[in-house]
């Protein structure tokens, strides 16, 4: 008689289990239906402000939509005998931008790092200015690199010192972001054993938990430096050299010069892929410990 009560309690808990499984299943889809639906109304609403504000044309020009990339396309596949030559003429620039990149995501990482370090709890320098700290990286890449460049036109000058500039510090405030949280979940155990034999904050730094989170620091330092090619040659457009500068000279000719973007195209999507395989396996065997 206990097996049969036990065994009558047993299938009651399933079907409670089953119930409210199937309840949170019927809330999951209620509340999946109701945002379905805003995003409807929000495109819907949108479409129709796009189409106001483009003075009625926006319905009238999607056909048009591939036009361009087709004119472009087929000017370049006329010239294609020269292409190689184009590409040739904007390696240097090539060379300029990746610089830039570089340069700035050194910079940038190393910024990253001291803030990191400075703003970690259980490992800050100075605990009551970690909130400092982490304000100070917020603003940082909360700012486009586009905007800080802007404003470093105007001051500087054009030439890549403002795109350094602007990368570096958009670089500084994602990375430091993500630093941060890989020394969060360093061992602690180094650093107490060196504050007990009397080293200075920078030795325990230094000897105790940068060894530990060099790996990913490092990782992450790579990822961002495809990114920063990609923001180096944008940052072109507004003045900052490098290849970016070439394409906007190039697209504002127009018709017969047409080749010459693609060219250049062409040129930025080898880069860049390049980039981003050499990368990958480098963050591979990083993170795999196979440089050991």
């Amino acid at each position: 008689m206990a097996d049969t009560a036990f065994g009558h309690g047993r299938t009651d808990g399933i079907a409670q289990v089953r119930a409210a499984y199937l309840d949170m299943v019927r809330r999951r889809r209620m509340y999946g239906g109701i945002l379905l639906i805003l995003f409807a109304a929000l495109m819907t609403a949108s479409f129709g402000l796009a189409q106001s504000r483009n003075a009625g044309g926006l319905v009238d020009g999607l056909p048009m939509v591939l036009s361009f990339p087709s004119e472009v396309i087929s000017e370049a596949w006329e010239n294609r005998a020269e292409v190689p030559a184009l590409i040739a003429e904007h390696v240097p620039s090539l060379v300029e931008t990746v610089n830039i990149a570089a340069v700035s995501t050194l910079l940038g990482a190393l910024a990253a790092a001291a803030l990191a370090l400075l703003s970690t709890r259980g490992l800050a320098r100075w605990p009551a200015l970690t909130p400092l700290f982490r304000r100070l990286m917020d603003g940082m890449r909360a700012i486009p690199e586009i905007v800080i460049a802007l404003m470093l036109i105007y001051i500087l000058g054009g030439g890549p010192v403002p795109a350094v500039a602007a990368i570096a510090l958009h670089t500084a405030g994602a990375l430091g972001k993500l630093f941060s949280e890989v020394a969060e979940n360093a061992d602690l155990k180094p650093v107490e054993g060196l504050t007990s034999v009397g080293a200075t904050w920078g030795q325990r730094m230094w000897l105790g938990v940068v060894p530990q989170v060099a790996p990913n620091w490092l990782s992450y330092a790579l990822m961002r430096f495809e990114i920063n090619v990609r923001a180096s040659a944008i940052l072109g457009f507004v003045g900052s050299g490098g290849i970016g500068y070439n394409l906007k000279i190039a697209m504002q000719w127009g018709q017969g010069r047409y080749d010459e973007v693609v060219a250049i195209f062409l040129l930025l999507f080898v880069t860049i892929v390049v980039i981003d395989r050499l990368s990958d396996h480098a963050r591979t065997r990083l993170v795999k410990g196979s440089f050991a």
